[in-house]
């Protein structure tokens, strides 16, 4: 009787989620032999976001973005992100190996904010973790605290900046956080190896259930909706090897482990992609691939794979200035400039763009 009732429960999520519509972007994590952690994520959207790659030292005085009320702070550490819209960082690394993504969420619902309590635009979110945390467990001691408004002004697309953030650290440590009904939900552990968007959370890993239990060799849902996603993405993900493997490392650059993790975590990222001109016209949901990037969170190496241009290029840690005091640089791609292999010595000084602003309530 358990067993049919929890079936039964998938399977009403099951179709709550076929019929909601399913929302853009995968993210996955990854722990190898040698204490390799790898995050992949995909940018899903239903047109070009004007990305482009920049490095932000450590010692930058920024704020929240949201008026007189905004929250202050300086950069504890230097990161390389992607922007979006040149209004926001969508994703990114920081110095001490913390990824943060920034994926849609239809479901969001912030709260109503506090007085007394400063006011972040969501368009900082991300920043703000990378600027401030070296570790999951640091950011979730600080964030559980809601230090902050969080206030959500429309994208410069005009598509509701509905969002929930995952983060991953060196360790292998990984955190989703979401509003939901005006609460902050957060789930903290290394467990979470994949999350996409629709519906929140907690469905998510119901419908994954429910899958696991079929089998991936079996059966594996195929459409380009959010929870079918997750269901490829967890079944790829636990499927590549942890080691390296005997039948592919002779073609593998310097017979390396961690570039065959690399290749291994960006191919099922190019597997749970969406092809590129397939879109919803009235959703910015059921969307084209635009991007992929793979953070290698032990070797501090940023790798970014497009999906119109035919090279996937890195960004070695290794070789920038983050030191308080350092520029600002930029790699411009958003008008389709090619690059290849490691970029560090291409990115140029450049003024920051400013990040999307929320009007305080």
């Amino acid at each position: 009787m358990k067993r049919l009732l929890s079936g039964i429960s998938a399977l009403a999520v099951l179709a709550a989620s076929i019929s909601a519509p399913a929302q853009a972007c995968t993210r996955t994590l990854y722990v190898g032999d040698g204490n390799l952690v790898l995050t992949g994520r995909n940018m899903d959207w239903k047109e070009d976001m004007s990305s482009n790659l920049w490095v932000l030292p450590a010692g930058m005085k920024r704020n929240g973005a949201a008026g007189p009320r905004s929250a202050e702070w300086t950069s504890k550490y230097g990161s390389v992100i992607v922007s979006g819209y040149e209004a926001g960082s969508t994703d990114g690394m920081n110095e001490k190996g913390l990824v943060a993504n920034l994926l849609y969420l239809a479901e969001s619902q912030y709260p109503k904010p506090l007085p007394g309590k400063p006011d972040l635009s969501i368009s900082t979110w991300a920043q703000y973790a990378l600027d401030n945390f070296a570790t999951v467990a640091e950011a979730i001691e600080a964030l559980r605290a809601e230090p902050y408004n969080i206030l959500a002004p429309t994208l410069p697309n005009g598509a509701p900046s509905t969002l929930h953030l995952s983060m991953s650290d060196a360790s292998g440590d990984s955190a989703i956080l979401e509003y939901v009904n005006g609460k902050l939900v957060i789930h903290h552990g290394k467990q979470y190896t994949v999350m996409t968007n629709s519906p929140i959370y907690d469905e998510q890993l119901a419908l994954n259930t429910y899958w696991q239990g079929i089998g991936g060799l079996t059966f594996l849902p195929g459409t380009n909706r959010a929870a079918d996603r997750f269901a490829r993405a967890s079944f790829l993900l636990s499927a590549i090897p942890r080691q390296k493997d005997k039948n592919y490392i002779q073609g593998v650059p310097e017979q390396s482990f961690t570039f065959q993790a690399v290749a291994s975590v960006m191919s099922v990222m190019r597997a749970v992609s969406v092809p590129l001109g397939i879109t919803t016209p009235d959703q910015p949901n059921i969307s084209s691939t635009i991007w992929r990037t793979v953070s290698d969170q032990k070797n501090l190496v940023y790798y970014f794979d497009s999906a119109t241009r035919p090279n996937t290029f890195w960004v070695s840690f290794d070789k920038l200035d983050l030191k308080p005091g350092a520029p600002v640089k930029k790699l411009t791609i958003q008008s389709g400039e090619v690059f290849s292999g490691e970029t560090s010595g291409q990115f140029k000084p450049a003024e920051l763009f400013k990040f999307l602003p929320a009007n305080p309530q």
